[in-house]
């Protein structure tokens, strides 16, 4: 049997449901109970450090009766025919996964209740499950390893299967509960992409293109096979191209590497970003009459730096593909693989957009197929800051009129930026727009988006181009406040309709604010979720005291996940804005490691605190959520009271 249900933006969720039998309860994909009494949920998507295992954890547990800690995990391998899609992307692991989730367990539950109840010929709406047991007030409980195998031998199809209401939930919503994967990740016992590498796998580094778009004219591999180790040289036309050394251990492969001879032809080895930021702006629209006020932003390009570098391990044989990588989509990743591959998806330190690209499987697979064996490809840290997918640059010219008050009547906000190169919709700058424009004031205007060719390589980096959008309209709705003499918050609450939720959460967030220093206000209205937040800093220290962010999120299934994913957001936008930013010179990238890409450090964290608005509205996303906003309010928080062509994180790129 297979039902198959619409979820959010119509997505098919498919749950196949096995026969009944067995001597394990299997009623679905998602859930089973061995006769131990055992719970384990396969998680469907992967985690890249967003805590979904959490999430689904909670979610079956409390449909299950147990608790947190009594369900073990279990990730799904690539495959979008069982387990509908598996993208971590746009903010929807939330949305998609928890009715799937919750309604598999439930159909555990009730399946067991309806064995208990044939066992003891009662009703079954005089029988509940709690503390993985079923009881009955006429009798002694039963736990669930006592049931297991009557509830196989039901057919799911004759159970009528009911979720737990609100008022009965115990998990859902309550704070306290950690990460489920806590201990094993502080303790090192959780494992990462590239400690998935099955035994006997080989190691490869690449040798990469020295300037943007720089092709592989000739190789001469004589030195580095001469390294004691060393298997092969691989000539790579998948992924970005360049040329692979195959080596027994990482550090003989980069000797290799070092060793190699490799003469490049091709790209632009002049590039320039000072360059491509003053053509942006060249490329601005003429303004329309006579504005009362005007900025330009100009936004620099942006890596994605995740904690653990690119890497993926391949194995190609006769009979198929398998692979073990972080990655974003690991049934999208079977489906380019082909239907005979296995994918399966590790643990990812870190993926904000990165991850849902496969270049660096490609070229463990490439690895792979002319070794003969299974290869683990590693990027370094300079391999990972020097060709990534950018966050592209982009150019914001806004424009506004005010009324007598200094209250913003009209608005026009004019975006130069690139499209990204992994995904071909976004060349429409009909898509780019959908993406970042999602301004929620009652002010009247227009947004254009020009598009220009992109010199290099772009891609999804966390809040896409919201980042871009939302910093600049936010950025600039400051300035309009500080020019009329408008507190930060009651100026964006009079252009707020009263019952919005942006404005429940500006007031939430007011509302633990200290107020110390220079005020910094920015909200975000985007993914089924709303934030606002509160920046206190002082400008001449460049110092942020304090971040309050107040944020609905619907129903938080994780409220502590809900907190870590906020004060993860406002570290990155705190990073940008204080100076983390990609440059290029004579065609190559500057920064390469967290050396010159300035992230934050711990003595730059500021007090931070995230307050969870109640709310009954649907489920929300949140991974990319807070960074748009809290990027905003740092910089106008730091901002010279008279910026010269915007704010800090908006002036030229030197």
């Amino acid at each position: 049997m297979t039902i198959t249900r619409r979820g959010f933006l119509g997505a098919a969720l498919v749950v196949a449901v096995p026969l009944p039998g067995g001597t394990e309860l299997v009623p679905n994909v998602f859930v089973r109970v061995d006769r131990r009494g055992r719970v384990t949920v396969t998680v469907p998507r992967p985690d890249t450090g967003q805590g979904v295992r959490t999430m689904a954890a909670v979610l079956v547990a409390e449909e299950l009766a147990i608790g947190v800690e009594d369900v073990r995990l279990e990730q799904a391998p690539g495959d979008t025919t069982r387990y509908g899609s598996q993208a971590v992307a746009n903010s929807t692991s939330s949305r998609m996964m928890a009715e799937p989730l919750r309604t598999a367990a439930a159909t555990a539950r009730c399946l067991l209740i309806a064995a208990a109840a044939a066992r003891w010929d009662v009703p079954l709406a005089e029988c509940t499950a709690r503390d993985g047991r079923i009881r009955h007030p006429s009798h002694r409980p039963l736990p669930y390893r006592d049931l297991v195998e009557d509830a196989a031998a039901i057919d799911p199809a004759t159970v009528a299967v009911t979720l737990t209401p609100p008022e009965r939930w115990r998990l859902i919503g309550r704070t306290g509960a950690g990460r489920a994967d806590a201990r094993d990740i502080v303790t090192g016992k959780a494992r990462y992409g590239a400690e998935h590498a099955p035994p006997g796998s080989l190691i490869a580094v690449v040798a990469r293109p020295p300037w943007i778009g720089a092709k592989v004219a000739t190789v001469d591999d004589t030195a580095a096979l001469a390294v004691p180790g060393v298997t092969a040289v691989v000539t790579l036309t998948a992924g970005q191209g360049g040329v692979a050394v195959i080596a027994r251990t990482t550090d003989t492969a980069l000797r290799g590497r070092a060793a190699l001879a490799v003469t490049w032809t091709g790209g632009t080895p002049a590039a320039d970003s000072r360059v491509w930021l003053d053509e942006l702006e060249a490329a601005l629209p003429a303004v329309p009459g006579a504005p009362a006020v005007q900025r330009v932003y100009r936004l620099p390009l942006l890596a994605h730096a995740p904690m653990e570098p690119m890497n993926a391990t391949a194995h190609v044989t006769g009979s198929g593909i398998t692979v073990w990588a972080p990655v974003q989509d690991p049934g999208g990743l079977r489906n380019q693989l082909g239907a005979g591959a296995v994918v399966h998806p590790t643990l990812a330190g870190g993926g904000f957009g990165r991850r849902i690209e496969t270049d660096v499987v490609m070229e463990a697979v490439a690895c792979s197929r002319a070794a003969g064996q299974p290869v683990s490809v590693r990027w370094t840290r300079e391999d990972d800051t020097r060709h990534d997918s950018y966050r592209p640059m982009s150019v914001h010219r806004l424009t506004a009129t005010l009324d007598a008050g200094g209250l913003p009547t009209g608005r026009a906000h004019q975006v130069v930026t690139w499209p990204l190169t992994v995904s071909p919709p976004f060349a429409s700058p009909v898509v780019v727009r959908a993406s970042g424009d999602h301004f929620p004031y009652a002010v009247p205007g227009s947004v254009t988006v020009t598009l220009r060719p992109a010199p290099l390589r772009t891609g999804f980096w966390r809040g896409v181009y919201a980042g871009q959008f939302g910093y600049a309209e936010e950025c600039f709705l400051s300035e309009i406040a500080e020019r009329g003499g408008h507190d930060q918050v009651e100026f964006r609450r009079r252009l707020l309709p009263a019952d919005s939720r942006l404005r429940r959460v500006l007031d939430a967030a007011a509302a633990r604010s200290t107020n110390r220093g220079r005020r910094g206000v920015a909200c975000h209205l985007d993914y089924g979720s709303a934030i606002a937040v509160i920046v206190d800093a002082d400008p001449a220290a460049r110092r942020v005291h304090r971040v309050t962010a107040a944020v609905d999120v619907g129903i938080p299934v994780h409220p502590s996940g809900v907190t870590a994913q906020v004060e993860g957001a406002v570290m990155d936008a705190l990073s940008t804005v204080l100076g983390a930013q990609i440059t290029v010179r004579d065609g190559a990238v500057v920064q390469s490691s967290f050396r010159d890409f300035a992230w934050a450090r711990i003595t730059d964290c500021p007090e931070i605190e995230v307050i969870v608005v109640p709310s009954e509205a649907p489920i929300g996303g949140l991974g990319e959520l807070a960074y748009p906003p809290a990027a905003a309010a740092i910089a106008s928080a730091l901002a010279a009271t008279e910026p010269v062509s915007g704010m800090p994180y908006g002036v030229p790129v030197g």
